[in-house]
């Protein structure tokens, strides 16, 4: 370890300054002892350290001859050959000796023995003496010490009360770039890079003056080959002598670039695992297609890409074969696209729903027909050719400052859907290995969910065609009644439920009518609906009354469990202007008077369909010429957040500017329609408005 001689300090011309210290330094841990002899080897001089070390006072000791008082028999004849050629020839001699102790003890002491002269040419003979044990344990501790810091991996440096570095090990100077021999006499400020001087130089002083270590400060320095920074441990601790004044500082620089890295790594093993857990519910909140598709973009933005857009294949949407070679061109159908800040890039991108056709040479395309991400790093010219639509696609992208580009594909159950498109602007990394496992970790999950929502879709239509197949033509004016009916299917993120509504003639100039609602959505409540309806159907062309039609489809709805519905029946009689109605736990129907105020008719309450048990009572009520009966099922009223009977109430605050009015039953059908229904709305609606004529 290089060390630097300490200058002595002076004033400003040069004269040392005096400095006091206190006890407790090296020598008085030593314990070093002064005994001084005359010519005929009798002790006139005894220092008081002699006193601690053989026990004898300065009393005791002063004017006795040094061999017969301290040497042991077997070694005066020695003591006295040393002590005759320090006398007469001069020669300094040093060594462990025996020394007889007051206790009658002999013990083991370090000696230094020399000659002295004073100013009338006598001579003495100085010894200076030490305990043995204490003086081999600092030599120990020292030789130990050097050794250590010498071959320490870890950087050392000690410096002075000035922060100058007085040693240096080899380690540090393998760690930071500078020799060994130049750090001595310099500062950190002579040694280090400037934008790490001003921090360096606040914890030093502060722990100078404070006393407090600064334990495993890390610091960051330049880029290693492969884009790695380095980054330095430094702990720093002040050194005090025995009586606790600063003598300097030490400090210890260890290379920690691999635990910085493995830290760096870990943070982002968090942050993806973070970033896929907010995915899981983020995506797939609704059965919906293209909500699905922007949440997908809008969770890789910004934290994965500036710019994403999720195009799926048109064939995949339209429920055909997504197959597609690599050699031939594809139709897709873009369905989101997300840019964290307004930017031309996104000019160049297909607008959502809109269906193009992609060649072969494009990027996203190989990726669809591979089912393989294709990444770019650093975006060239000719790359934002294969990126974009057309050249003016690319013009714009190169605008837009697009580096880099990342594609990864939506497969879910082994079927490539299409891709999830990725661009970098702003952010100034290249997508790297680990973005393209996080992009392929989120493209997975959400094509599962694009998926769902496409079968969804499919099924969807599929219902609410077999829906609409099985529900009557819109009925029109009879001889006896004025109709008017609507089916509205419930808001786009719900299924196809079960409602329907009929308008039958019977014998003797009488009319059924209808409106039912099956519980459940889907395919298989369209169908129950569709064979309750038949079934209704031929039991009024038997001519029964509404309570024993309600019961044979209680009987019907019980064999077709674990379906249920609620029915509406009524029988209107021209010839005594009247209808009687049957419920089977149905909401009431609506009576609008050609004078007079809307009313919810009291119809007694029966068991839905599908119960068994078949109660239901029949109300008649008059229906005259120019009154308008209302039936509807419960989608016309009923909202996740409004009491029934509040929605009922505005159901009869729609209708009353009806009774008596020229309006058309379309337009009041438009009307409550538009009123009461919204794009939230969860289930579907029947709605029938029947009104006698003249």
């Amino acid at each position: 370890m290089r060390n630097r001689e300490e200058p002595p300090e002076g004033d400003a011309d040069g004269v040392p300054d005096v400095s006091l210290s206190p006890p407790g330094g090296l020598l008085d841990v030593l314990a070093v002892a002064a005994v001084v002899l005359d010519e005929r080897g009798r002790i006139v001089l005894w220092s008081p350290q002699a006193e601690r070390l053989f026990g004898y006072s300065a009393a005791e000791a002063l004017g006795r001859y040094a061999a017969p008082l301290l040497v042991p028999d077997a070694h005066i004849e020695l003591v006295l050959r040393l002590f005759d050629q320090v006398m007469r020839e001069g020669k300094s001699w040093a060594g462990v000796f025996p020394v007889k102790c007051k206790d009658g003890q002999v013990r083991s002491f370090e000696f230094r023995n020399m000659r002295l002269h004073d100013d009338q040419n006598a001579m003495y003979a100085l010894g200076l003496i030490t305990d043995r044990a204490a003086l081999r344990e600092i030599e120990r501790d020292l030789a130990f010490s050097t050794l250590l810091i010498q071959q320490s991996p870890m950087g050392i440096a000690v410096m002075d009360t000035d922060l100058r570095y007085v040693s240096v090990n080899p380690a540090l100077g393998r760690l930071d770039g500078v020799g060994e021999e130049e750090h001595l006499g310099r500062t950190v400020r002579d040694i280090l890079p400037p934008g790490h001087v001003a921090e360096a130089e606040r914890v030093l002083q502060r722990v100078l003056e404070t006393g407090e270590a600064v334990i495993d400060h890390e610091v960051l320095g330049g880029e290693r080959p492969g884009g790695k920074c380095h980054a330095w441990s430094v702990s720093t601790y002040r050194l005090d002598d025995s009586g606790g004044r600063p003598l300097g500082l030490s400090v210890a620089v260890t290379d920690v670039t691999e635990r910085h890295q493995a830290a760096i790594h870990a943070e982002q093993a968090r942050q993806r695992l973070s970033h896929l857990a907010e995915a899981s519910v983020r995506i797939g909140t609704t059965l919906d297609l293209e909500q699905t598709a922007r949440e997908l973009a809008e969770i890789a933005v910004p934290e994965l890409a500036d710019i994403a857009a999720v195009d799926v294949l048109d064939a995949a949407v339209r429920d055909q074969p997504v197959r597609i070679p690599e050699e031939e061109t594809a139709s897709f159908r873009a369905l989101a696209l997300v840019s964290a800040y307004p930017s031309v890039a996104a000019e160049a991108a297909d607008p959502p729903g809109q269906v193009a056709r992609y060649d072969a040479e494009r990027l996203v395309t190989r990726c669809v027909a591979t089912g393989q991400p294709v990444t770019v790093p650093a975006v060239q010219e000719e790359d934002l050719r294969r990126i974009g639509r057309d050249e003016q696609a690319a013009t714009l992208l190169a605008r837009a400052g697009v580096h880099s580009y990342l594609a990864v594909p939506l497969i879910a159950r082994g079927e490539v859907l299409g891709a999830l498109d990725l661009k970098r602007t702003r952010n100034p990394k290249p997508f790297d290995h680990d973005d393209t496992i996080l992009a392929c970790e989120l493209a997975g999950r959400a094509a599962v969910c694009i998926d769902n929502a496409r079968l969804y879709r499919q099924q969807h239509n599929i219902a609410l065609t077999l829906q609409r197949s099985m529900l009557p033509t819109p009925a029109t004016t009879s001889a006896r009644l004025r109709i008017a009916s609507r089916y509205q299917p419930a808001g786009a993120h719900s299924e196809i439920g079960g409602d329907w509504f009929d308008v039958l003639e019977l014998e003797e100039d009488r009319t059924a009518l209808v409106v039912g609602d099956v519980m459940g959505s889907g395919v298989n409540a369209a169908a129950t609906m569709g064979r309750l309806r038949t079934a209704t159907q031929t039991l009024a062309r038997l001519a029964l009354p509404p309570t024993d039609v309600l019961r044979h489809l209680d009987q019907i709805t019980t064999g077709l469990d674990p379906f249920f519905a609620t029915c509406l029946y009524a029988v209107y009689d021209p010839r005594r202007n009247q209808c009687r109605i049957a419920s089977a736990g149905h909401l009431p129907p609506v009576l609008v008077p050609a004078r007079g105020e809307p009313r919810l008719i009291e119809v007694p309450t029966g068991t839905p369909l599908g119960l068994g048990s078949g109660v239901h009572g029949t109300v008649p009520v008059d229906l005259n010429p120019g009154d308008l009966l209302v039936l509807y099922t419960d989608g016309l009223v009923e909202t996740r957040r409004d009491d029934i009977e509040d929605r009922l109430g505005v159901l009869l605050d729609l209708l009353r500017p009806v009774a008596g009015s020229a309006d058309s039953l379309e337009e009041t059908c438009d009307r409550l329609l538009g009123a009461l229904r919204s794009p939230e709305n969860h289930d579907d609606v029947a709605l029938l408005l029947v009104s006698p004529t003249e």
